[in-house]
């Protein structure tokens, strides 16, 4: 989890106890480096690695437009979508059990229903808190609970993704408005006593009856009754009075500092002399203006705007600047910081929790703190060397440019030096021409292709749904289908495609589980739905949409989120699909990942836009190859960002934020930074919904390679693989342990073996102990 939004999303979804889903974005768009599944950084803080038009990964999280000109000037293009015959035509023809929602809302109906939908949920919690003790047990607490928080689920969840979707300013308006009622409601409900002694009561009566529960219905009374204790309601009124109080303040100064973020809208000037060496059609979208009788241009912080200033602009001086505005561009959000931070001590301290970070682990694999920062540590510690190589290559590619254009050189690697000289790297090394590679992947080709390929995997069918009215025109709906149904019993679920860019678009990559899947109480099946969000190039009258092998990489990922909501069938809707704990689950999404380094794989999603061949196997080994350019300085600032998250979540008492995030940025990159801003306002996962939680995207990556290389690396597209996966890691979702998913899927507990060979490839002095 996980952009301008994705957190504020995150915190607002997660309400006191009380599951809603999350959106998943993509951490970082990629075009490649590491075996391991994918790199991951801070929403607002640049990984150190270069992504011009050559670079194996993009620079920031949730989204890959590298390839595309400033939006300013996507938007002139036109829209595009693609087609996907079933292998079965006549499954064209079946009718879902469910049918297809309609997105045809006005604001008064948003704000209408959601407030419904809260009286609603008040009236079932205020029938369960009535009950007399006798009367409370599993059916009519804990059932009717999960009863509950799904039908305050099915409504809101989709009335609060038009916010991040709508083109109209009122609904997005109006359903922020919703998400902040929901928000408010939700700690109220957390801290009511009066259902959290039905709860008790009903696990005694459910004890003294004798009765056996099943081990999903065993899970949702422990996950429950851990919701209360959690949530504060142990203490006596005076303190849940005051933890109530704590808690929405915290709400609130998250989503000012998520406000912040979103409303960020600075710039940098420069001339066309400073901007030599940025691609004449970034340059042409920029705003140009007259300043002083000359000719400048205003760069937005946006990705698709500062970043080629990062990667391209000749002028080192140039490049610092950018770097420097982009560092300081939400200053304003640090006393933000201090004040959610403050606030979390007091909370975990009256919860009975060493620190903030020890109450967010409690319900991860990592269990506590400490397991977290020893992960950290060792990670670290077997980077050092590798990163030292790689630190003194890029100087010395530095040296050599500023001896031959006569520039000073102080020895120093800086930030902007980085992500230019990691360009000239891969120039050098292997001569590996993005531009080249990009004519090989029309989108027209690759979504319908990695469609194909998860439909062979995975055993399933898209059928395209025409008719209902979604939300933009852009929207492609499709109803997913088991292979071979014949009739309605064969239905998956629903998934949208919303993924080429607009005005007030959420601007990354992300996947919004909209609706879970269940069983009603009657026994019949309510189907999940969730909706694939991305920025990809649409074409222009004279030109083709393009995508780097990053994008192919984030659209892969992100499918994968996807599937882990459609294809998990659990009873409860709480424990449905991607409703895992937060450090494992990237983990199948980042497996997947590896598919887009196999040769066969390219293959099929590669056809030139031109001639309709594949890519040719000498640019396939290019690719593969780029994945371990600079791994060790691109995971210690990974290492640095989980650090800095987990130190400020551990500390017992407050310090200089700012101060502290510098020291460590510096320490532990080993890349200088001239400039002292206070950066941490940028890192939005922060705010809410990984907080003590940037750990996981590294975390992750153990199991992410450990199942991979275990059994799907032999033959990555054999059906009885991906049949296995399904049943293993998919379908249960969070109703069991992820340790006991692991354990069906590998055969044996997971271990970090695949991970150390991955990461450290052919280096011999990382040891195998991570």
């Amino acid at each position: 989890m996980r952009g301008a939004s994705a957190s504020a999303m995150q915190q607002a979804r997660w309400i006191a106890g009380r599951r809603r889903s999350l959106p998943f974005p993509h951490q970082l768009g990629r075009s490649a480096t590491l075996g391991l599944p994918a790199r991951h950084t801070a929403p607002g803080a640049p990984s150190v690695t270069s992504t011009s038009t050559t670079s194996p990964r993009d620079l920031y999280p949730h989204r890959s437009q590298s390839t595309q000109p400033p939006l300013r000037a996507r938007l002139l293009s036109t829209s595009t979508a693609f087609s996907l015959s079933p292998t079965n035509p006549a499954m064209a023809s079946l009718t879902p059990p469910q049918p297809a929602p309609t997105w045809t809302h006005s604001a008064d109906d948003v704000l209408r229903l959601t407030k419904e939908a809260i009286e609603k949920d008040k009236a079932a919690l205020d029938k369960i808190a009535a009950l007399k003790s006798e009367e409370c047990d599993f059916d009519s607490v804990f059932f009717a609970l999960a009863e509950a928080e799904t039908a305050l689920d099915a409504v809101v969840e989709p009335l609060s993704f038009y916010q991040n979707v709508s083109p109209s300013k009122e609904l997005r308006d109006a359903s922020n408005e919703a998400e902040v009622l929901v928000r408010d409601y939700g700690v109220d409900a957390s801290m009511r006593l009066d259902v959290f002694q039905a709860k008790v009561a009903a696990e005694k009566n459910i004890k003294a009856s004798g009765k056996k529960l099943d081990a999903e219905e065993q899970r949702l009374v422990d996950k429950m009754l851990l919701d209360g204790k959690r949530a504060g309601l142990a203490l006596p009124e005076a303190q849940r009075e005051e933890l109530m109080k704590l808690k929405k303040e915290l709400s609130q100064a998250s989503l000012e500092f998520s406000k912040n973020y979103n409303e960020e809208n600075s710039v940098v000037t420069f001339t066309l002399e400073e901007l030599k060496g940025v691609p004449a059609d970034v340059v042409s979208g920029y705003t140009k203006r007259t300043d002083g009788g000359k000719d400048v241009y205003d760069v937005t912080m946006k990705t698709p705007d500062i970043f080629p200033i990062f990667r391209t602009a000749e002028d080192p001086e140039t490049r610092r600047r950018a770097n420097e505005a982009y560092d300081r561009k939400l200053e304003v959000n640090a006393p933000l910081l201090d004040k959610m931070l403050g606030l979390r001590r007091k909370i975990a301290g009256m919860l009975g929790y060493p620190t903030w970070a020890d109450y967010v682990t409690e319900v991860k694999m990592a269990k506590n703190a400490k397991t977290v920062t020893e992960f950290l540590d060792d990670l670290e510690q077997k980077l050092r060397p590798i990163s030292a190589k790689e630190r003194t290559t890029l100087l010395a590619l530095k040296q050599a440019e500023h001896a031959a254009k006569g520039l000073p050189f102080d020895g120093e690697l800086y930030l902007q030096d980085f992500w230019y000289y990691q360009r000239r790297l891969l120039e050098r090394e292997l001569e590996l021409d993005d531009q080249k590679v990009k004519e090989h992947f029309p989108v027209s080709k690759v979504v319908p292709a990695i469609l194909e390929i998860y439909q062979h995997l995975l055993g399933v069918q898209f059928v395209e749904v025409k008719g209902p009215q979604l939300w933009h025109p852009d929207v492609q709906q499709f109803a997913v289908w088991e292979n071979g149904a014949k009739d309605g019993s064969g239905f998956v679920g629903y998934c949208y495609l919303d993924l080429f860019p607009r005005e007030a678009k959420y601007s990354h990559a992300a996947v919004w589980p909209l609706l879970p899947g269940y069983t009603r109480r009657d026994g019949t099946r309510s189907y999940p739905l969730a909706a694939m969000v991305a920025n990809l190039a649409k074409p222009t009258p004279t030109a083709p949409a393009l995508m780097q092998h990053s994008d192919v990489v984030t659209f892969f990922h992100e499918m994968g989120h996807v599937f882990h909501g459609l294809l998990s069938r659990t009873r409860f809707a709480r424990f449905h699909g991607t409703a895992v704990a937060r450090d494992f689950v990237e983990a199948p999404s980042q497996m997947l990942e590896n598919w887009c380094f196999e040769p066969a794989v390219l293959e099929k999603m590669s056809s030139h836009y031109e001639t309709k061949k594949p890519l040719p196997r000498d640019l396939i080994d290019k690719i593969i190859k780029s994945r371990y350019v600079n791994v060790g300085l691109y995971y210690l600032r990974q290492v640095f960002f989980a650090k800095f998250d987990i130190k400020v979540h551990t500390d017992k008492e407050p310090t200089d934020y700012t101060a502290l995030w510098n020291d460590m940025r510096e320490a532990i990159t080993t890349v200088k930074f001239k400039q002292r801003a206070a950066g941490q306002g940028s890192f939005s996962h922060i705010a809410g919904g990984y907080d003590a939680g940037y750990y996981g995207y590294t975390y992750s990556l153990v199991f992410a390679a450990d199942m991979y290389e275990t059994v799907f690396k032999p033959d990555p597209l054999d059906p009885a693989r991906g049949a296995k996966y399904r049943e293993a890691i998919l379908r249960p979702g969070g109703s069991r342990e992820e340790d006991d998913s692991l354990k069906e899927f590998l055969g044996r507990p997971p271990n970090s073996e695949a991970f150390v060979r991955e990461l450290f490839g052919h280096t011999q002095s990382a040891g195998s102990n991570l």
